[in-house]
């Protein structure tokens, strides 16, 4: 595919916005509700982790009673799904527009079409992490922007400064998520990502505020203009729907990546231009902490089309090797 996207120049102004309450959130009362059974071992915590941003993520609750939240902005509109196990099934509720495509999805989502088979471990280690985790799957939400921005708002950055971005643009910008009422509900404080447009159209102080820098927000910006474009990678193999990510000034194989595990399940996407992984798959599979992106991927090599697979089961190891360096200063432009 050749040439870059056409932007679209137009751009209307955007009110101020208040922080929208959950109060306010359109109350349905009716759910609709599926059960699954899946077709082996099944670890919600696991499958579901990736689409967690941080503790306060406002579109994703866990609960003590192993119950989990999701808010998402779906094609149908705004949806709000709720997954509990039992008896080795998962149970399924939902809520909103995009409701009856959550369920649709569910699937899919859990990791139906992912082969936990395909992988065959060449290291102990990871023969042992395996081994101790029969319920991990990759899961596939089919929804690119979802993943997209806030992997962009995660470049460069703490992990700790991009997720106070997220969840500060969410929770002033985005829509209180649709759910059952009531005051244990509201108390999750659930919000939809905003719409592609109201991504446009966020002011550069309020950017300023969340302390993204320019260059994340511009590349924000760039990627919301085409959504529609982006949000038809998720039907396409790594490789294609890799280079119409790439398209985008700003987005690199790191970006990409990330995105593509969660909504492809893509399981040979590496994070190449990570901070810290070349040390952590150098350490884990070769004694090496101090291993590049370049020794990661030759240690990787006898996992093709199974890469992302092997690093997750390196990080759920817990092998990591101890920290020597001082942690990565955070910044804030937010009072600049």
């Amino acid at each position: 595919m050749a040439g870059r996207f056409a932007p679209r120049t137009h751009r209307a102004a955007l009110p101020h916005r208040a922080t929208p309450s959950p109060a306010d959130a359109p109350v349905v009362s009716e759910a609709v509700t599926r059960d699954w059974t899946p077709p082996g071992p099944l670890d919600l915590r696991l499958v579901l982790g990736p689409l967690r941003r941080g503790p306060a993520d406002p579109t994703f609750r866990a609960l003590p009673d192993g119950s989990f939240w999701r808010a998402t902005r779906t094609p149908a509109g705004p949806g709000t799904l709720r997954l509990g196990a039992r008896d080795g099934r998962v149970e399924a509720a939902a809520w909103g527009p995009g409701a009856q495509w959550l369920l649709d999805q569910l699937p899919v989502l859990l990791g139906e079409t992912d082969d936990p088979g395909a992988f065959r471990p060449r290291h102990r280690l990871l023969a042992l992490s395996r081994h101790r985790r029969p319920g991990l799957r990759l899961l596939r939400t089919g929804l690119v922007l979802e993943s997209l921005i806030p992997s962009i708002l995660e470049q460069k950055v703490t992990t700790d400064e991009a997720y106070r971005a997220w969840r500060l643009l969410v929770r002033t910008y985005g829509a209180p998520a649709p759910g059952p009422g009531g005051p244990r509900f509201a108390a999750l404080q659930l919000y939809v990502m905003p719409e592609a447009r109201t991504w446009a159209l966020i002011p550069s102080w309020e950017w300023h505020r969340a302390g993204v820098d320019a260059k994340r927000s511009e590349t924000v910006l760039r990627a919301v203009r085409v959504a529609r474009r982006l949000e038809e990678a998720a039907a396409m193999a790594l490789p294609e729907a890799a280079a119409r990510l790439e398209l985008i000034p700003g987005i690199g194989p790191w970006t990409s990546a990330e995105t593509l595990q969660r909504s492809n399940g893509a399981p040979d996407a590496v994070s190449v231009g990570d901070y810290h992984l070349p040390g952590i798959v150098g350490y884990a599979l070769a004694g090496n902490r101090n291993a590049d992106d370049e020794e990661m991927l030759d240690l990787l090599t006898p996992y093709a089309g199974q890469r992302h697979r092997a690093t997750r089961l390196i990080l759920l190891s817990g092998h990591t090797p101890s920290r020597r360096a001082p942690r990565m200063t955070p910044g804030d432009i937010a009072h600049l």
